[in-house]
């Protein structure tokens, strides 16, 4: 909701308190102030001009040459190029050195060879939005009325000269969706009355009933229905003030009738339509739910296929209106309007919701009715209209109104004891704050003891329960005066727990090893929901999934972060690393709750180093994703918990897999993808990891154990190694180990040959053996004795020897 500061003032007393001021008060009261516009805010030097002469420029088709008095002792030469310029009109004129919108700055200029003192300005220019210019001056100028005063500030007679307040308003606040609505919110928190607008006109002999007749049908949708009837209006445009504050509010100017029902739709909160009487083609409104199927045009010029599910407004037999969202091109006011039908009435919020969700219609007036209007004050918005049409459009106001009414809304009443709203605050207030408070609000109060019965007004629809009168007395007596208590009783401080700090080291080093976390669905199609499983077991399938694509929940996280990949990919973000946290789903039988597991996977591909300058690049392989884990193995204490051995999955390659174990137990895998998978994904060579995070979470990582940096020189012996190509590595290091200790500190592969030069069925594995004592110096025949007990376990239990 924008609220116009200078508007506001009409009804309310704003001595003492700005703009600023207001907002900050509104804000603690309850209801956000997101922000406070200055319209005029940068702009200086605009005034009011009268275009004496205007000629074609002598060098330009689409310039013009005006003489134009701006209040100064001599008029000035300005070349316009707005192709509505006239002579005879008022128009808003920069004058040199003024500023526009943006800094612009208007100097002296020459424009084809012709001087130019100034500029002549268009509405869009002086910093209004285009979509709410009227529409005869969107592509020009804008002309102010004969009457306004050349010399003076254009501005001011613009509306610019004020301050905007935009409202952030909760659904349940619809009684500040209009300016008395938010004048009452304002006179309770600075404790001031509220003025209301004038109302009474002198109505004519005639009467309402003798031109129209009112029925209702659908009268659960339309409980209230007053129709005012305005003879002889004319059709021109409303006053410049009007529109200044119409366009502030973000609506378009049309004509003085449409623009004040518009107005009132602002000032009261009341949606009102008018129609022309003479195009109606009956005397007789008749209101009702649509046939299904039956047609009809709205006020856009677009065919509309209803539904009984929709509200019409009918002259008796075809719809003039679709209630509450939008009127019919049959009757619409134009030029040629006398007569008025002003309809002004109080529809079922869902009824207009449902027709305006359908057709795509949603509007000021039907956002009112959907969040609520006040009953009470339907008969006031049209009497307010009515006089305005009666003052700006010469209309004469006919005696009445004819109506139906079948409307049963009573004021709500709630009780409440002082005990409670104090018990509930924490505060100790008396008897007469709380009174002086529901006084401020303007809610009629009654207290008999403790207790205080509120009887609420109708625009107030949001107070129901003892809850709402509690927070009423907290906003208006004032948030920061409510006093602030610890919590009484034991408490523990909040922490996380020994999971949750592991889990999140493990994204911390993930993300800084260098790959983005990713939030996949959980939900995925039958044919991947079991690829890449480390468990298998039946799919779960939702009872009622959104989509094939979406019906089943995952057993593994890795085929929604190939997507991630294959995505990014296509669109040449072809080097990506990705890891994601997160449930798969276990099915335990068709009658128990499914089991939850926490699973962590990464995928890697492309080039993992790329340093152009010094020519180089370094793809992914096995040996990068295998690093990436073993550091984060080695952060959460449990290297020499984990070891890798050879495996076959679905989907992978079968020759760079591996089966991760945890203290001899499987919790998941890593290597490359299937070159054939990868071919359907079109991706390059792609390494993946997954594993039971839960499990890796919840493995005890032996206590840190500090050892002395070694006094004494370490012995290092390198062998090469003759074993059959099924031998592997592993299991080979673990040998070494075993059989070196205690001396041997380290075992490493540093070469594999498989060349011509090695018998068939053979390979040579190379390890760079090093031996230490930390309490003394070792002997060479220590050392070659314990080498020598690796070399024979090595032979017998891998059929290793020594390549010659």
């Amino acid at each position: 909701m924008f609220v116009s500061y200078k508007w506001l003032q009409d009804y309310i007393d704003l001595t003492g308190v700005s703009a600023d001021e207001l907002a900050e008060k509104i804000t603690k009261s309850g209801i956000e102030v997101e922000g406070v516009d200055v319209l005029n805010e940068g702009i200086k030097g605009v005034v009011i001009g009268h275009v004496l002469e205007r000629e074609q420029h002598p060098n330009a088709d689409k310039l013009s040459k005006c003489l134009v008095d701006v209040g100064e002792e001599q008029p000035v030469q300005i070349i316009c190029g707005a192709p509505n310029v006239a002579q005879g009109q008022k128009v808003a004129v920069a004058k040199v050195g003024a500023v526009l919108p943006g800094n612009f700055k208007i100097k002296r200029a020459k424009l084809r060879g012709e001087e130019s003192n100034g500029m002549i300005c268009s509405l869009t220019e002086l910093g209004m939005e285009g979509k709410v210019v009227p529409k005869e001056y969107s592509e020009g100028i804008f002309v102010f009325p004969a009457d306004a005063e050349v010399g003076t500030d254009a501005l001011a007679l613009l509306g610019r000269d004020d301050e905007v307040l935009e409202l952030s308003l909760t659904p349940n606040r619809a009684d500040c969706l209009s300016m008395l609505g938010v004048a009452y919110e304002v006179a309770a928190i600075l404790d001031r009355e509220v003025k209301f607008p004038e109302t009474n006109q002198e109505p004519t002999a005639e009467k309402a009933t003798d031109y129209v007749k009112i029925v209702v049908d659908a009268q659960e949708d339309n409980p209230l229905y007053v129709a005012k009837m305005i003879k002889n209006v004319k059709i021109g445009p409303s006053p410049l003030w009007m529109q200044a504050r119409l366009m502030s509010a973000g609506i378009r100017p049309h004509n003085n009738v449409v623009d004040i029902t518009n107005y009132i739709l602002l000032e009261y909160g009341q949606p009102l339509h008018a129609f022309d009487y003479d195009r109606l083609g009956s005397k007789e409104i008749l209101v009702r739910r649509a046939v299904d199927g039956e047609k009809f045009v709205t006020l856009d010029n677009v065919e509309r296929t209803l539904t009984a599910e929709h509200l019409v407004i009918t002259n008796g037999t075809e719809p003039v209106a679709l209630a509450g969202v939008m009127g019919g091109a049959n009757s619409e006011v134009t030029s040629d309007t006398t007569t008025v039908l002003l309809e002004s009435a109080y529809f079922n919020g869902g009824t207009v919701r449902k027709a305006s969700k359908d057709h795509g219609l949603r509007s000021e007036a039907s956002a009112r009715f959907e969040k609520g209007v006040d009953p009470n004050r339907v008969r006031a918005a049209g009497e307010r209209a009515a006089y305005l049409m009666a003052k700006y459009a010469g209309g004469e106001v006919l005696d009445g109104a004819a109506e139906t009414d079948t409307l049963t809304v009573e004021p709500a009443v709630v009780s409440i004891t002082l005990e409670k709203i104090n018990r509930v605050l924490g505060t100790e207030l008396q008897m007469r704050d709380v009174k002086e408070i529901f006084d401020r609000l303007q809610f009629t109060v009654s207290i008999e003891g403790d207790l205080i019965t509120v009887t609420a007004p109708t625009r107030r629809g949001d107070i129901r329960i003892e809850e709402d009168l509690v927070e009423e007395v907290a906003r208006l007596y004032g948030y920061d005066n409510i006093p602030k208590t610890l919590p009484i009783g034991s408490s523990t401080p909040g922490k996380l727990s020994e999971y949750q700090k592991k889990r999140r080291e493990v994204r911390q080093y993930l993300e800084g090893a260098g790959l983005y976390q990713a939030v996949t669905y959980s939900l995925t199609s039958e044919e991947k929901a079991a690829q890449f499983a480390l468990e298998k077991r039946d799919t779960i399938r939702l009872a009622m999934p959104m989509s094939e694509e979406r019906s089943i929940l995952r057993l593994s996280i890795l085929p929604q972060l190939l997507e991630v990949v294959k995505y990014n990919s296509a669109r040449q973000n072809d080097s990506l690393a990705v890891y994601e946290t997160g449930a798969v789903f276990l099915a335990n039988g068709a009658e128990v709750l499914p089991e939850e597991k926490e699973h962590v996977a990464a995928v890697v591909t492309g080039l993992w180093h790329s340093h152009l300058w010094q020519g180089e690049k370094k793809p992914v392989d096995f040996f990068v994703v295998k690093g990436i884990l073993e550091g984060m193995f080695a952060k959460l204490g449990l290297s020499e918990q984990v070891e890798y051995v050879q495996a076959q999955v679905d989907g992978m390659h079968p020759g760079r897999t591996a089966e991760i174990r945890l203290n001899g137990e499987k919790i998941g895998f890593i290597g490359q993808v299937h070159p054939s998978v990868q071919k359907e994904l079109d991706l390059k060579d792609t390494y993946v990891f997954e594993l039971s995070l839960k499990a890796v979470l919840e493995a005890n990582a032996p206590v840190l154990q500090y050892e002395a940096i070694p006094r004494f020189p370490s012995i290092t012996r390198d062998i090469a190694l003759v074993v059959n190509k099924e031998t592997v590595s592993g299991t080979m290091k673990n040998i070494i180990i075993e059989a070196g200790a205690p001396l041997l500190k380290e075992a490493q592969v540093f070469d594999l040959y498989e060349g011509d030069k090695m018998e068939a069925g053979k390979k040579s594995i190379a390890f760079a053996l090093k031996y230490a004592n930390p309490e003394r110096t070792l002997t060479d025949e220590e050392v070659t004795k314990v080498h020598e007990r690796v070399l024979e376990a090595l032979k017998e239990k891998a059929g290793a020897v020594l390549r010659g």
